[in-house]
């Protein structure tokens, strides 16, 4: 016999994992569909903040970051150091997700270690699901069905929700990111390499839009770029980038890669029983990269306008979901956006960028307002020496050069 549930959640990762906690902890009944075979592409940052916001456990911080190195394509480094006013915590995606997972089925939530196939509307308002088992012995693996009132996608920038319920044309654009996992060195770190600062390179040698990183992940290390442009070799980037930072010789633990969207779909939902959360909604930040954070927030704000639409039995209310995440992070995707197709179009302007990072304005509300997840409005006269400052390095007007 079929199981129908008020809500099916597609895709185990942060954005999902919370939003089927939430779910099941304001007692809907909730299926956690996820694959549990692959492991995202993901320089690993949180802010601090993250961890009172979704109460996570410290111990799931295999790093804190308490500066970042920004890197030229000429070579110049500017060192931002974040001060007392909090840190980047860094996690592992390989132990990060299913620890959310878990704790979505201590709320409640059933796990299926499944990827969806298909899923169609049925009778009396009720979502159709097949499923393809992906866990156990492969004579266990015949097709799953279920069904649901709703269902979630957050699996991802290559959401097969989005694919099988929404038209062609609903995708957001996207940078392909790639990393290498290694092991970072015990006895002799690299001059240069710090295991509590994150570097950021912007080279037109290793991304020709983005940029490339090195995060410290304790005993590991995540080096990495991404790109849209094709062509460009983002796997040879990364040898680059390990051979500068002097770990060419480690030990890779593994190699991943795969789509990241850099602006939010103007629709999240069908307006009646389907709602595209996470990565699958675009909701990575532009020019950083981010989005662990804004992940989980994502999968909170679904779960509650999933809540509202089951409590009035209507499908308005799951636009209320980007309606809340675009209030409170709208401005700053905006901004962020605009930065990037400013500042990353050639290494002549990212010789600037890099420059002006140096400004202690620039650091301070860039940390702030990281750290905080809003902008900071309470200094105006800072946000007008920043502008002033952007545009001066932009035409290069003297006065504003160091």
């Amino acid at each position: 016999m079929r199981k129908t549930y008020d809500v099916a959640v597609i895709g185990g990762g942060p954005c999902g994992a919370v939003a089927a906690e939430r779910l099941a902890e304001m007692g809907h009944s909730v299926v956690l569909v996820d694959p549990d075979n692959r492991i995202k592409p993901c320089g690993g940052a949180i802010p601090s903040r993250a961890l009172v916001d979704f109460a996570i456990c410290d111990d799931q911080l295999v790093a804190r970051a308490n500066a970042a190195r920004i890197i030229a394509p000429s070579g110049r480094s500017v060192d931002m150091t974040i001060g007392d006013i909090g840190y980047v915590g860094m996690v592992d995606r390989a132990t990060f997700d299913p620890y959310l997972r878990q704790r979505a089925a201590e709320a409640g939530a059933n796990r299926l270690t499944a990827k969806l196939e298909t899923v169609r509307d049925g009778d009396q308002g009720v979502l159709e699901l097949t499923l393809s088992p992906t866990g156990g012995e492969e004579r266990d693996r015949s097709a799953i069905h279920i069904g649901a009132r709703r269902v979630i996608g957050a699996d991802g920038a290559n959401s097969a929700v989005r694919r099988l319920m929404f038209p062609a044309a609903r995708k957001p654009p996207y940078v392909f990111a790639y990393h290498e996992i290694i092991e970072t060195p015990v006895d002799r770190l690299p001059d240069g390499f710090r295991a509590d600062r994150c570097d950021v390179i912007y080279d037109g040698r290793i991304s020709p839009d983005f940029y490339g990183w090195v995060f410290p992940h304790g005993k590991h290390t995540s080096i990495g770029s991404g790109t849209a442009v094709k062509g460009h070799n983002i796997r040879e980037a990364t040898i680059k980038l390990r051979q500068a930072a002097g770990l060419g010789d480690c030990t890779v633990i593994r190699r991943e890669g795969a789509p990241l969207p850099l602006k939010p779909m103007k629709s999240w939902d069908n307006g009646r029983n389907v709602l595209l959360a996470g990565d699958a909604a675009g909701t990575v930040a532009p020019s950083s990269g981010e989005g662990i954070y804004y992940a989980m927030l994502c999968g909170r704000l679904s779960a509650e306008a999933m809540h509202q639409s089951l409590l009035l039995n209507s499908g308005k209310p799951l636009a209320e979901a980007r309606r809340s995440f675009m209030r409170a992070h709208g401005r700053v995707f905006f901004i962020l956006g605009m930065m990037q197709t400013i500042w990353y179009r050639n290494d002549r302007l990212r010789e600037k960028f890099v420059a002006m990072c140096a400004d202690p304005d620039v650091q301070r509300l860039t940390w702030e307002s990281y750290l905080n997840k809003k902008l900071v409005r309470r200094d105006l006269l800072a946000h007008l020496r920043v502008f002033t400052k952007d545009l001066a390095k932009l035409f290069g007007i003297p006065a504003w050069q160091r």
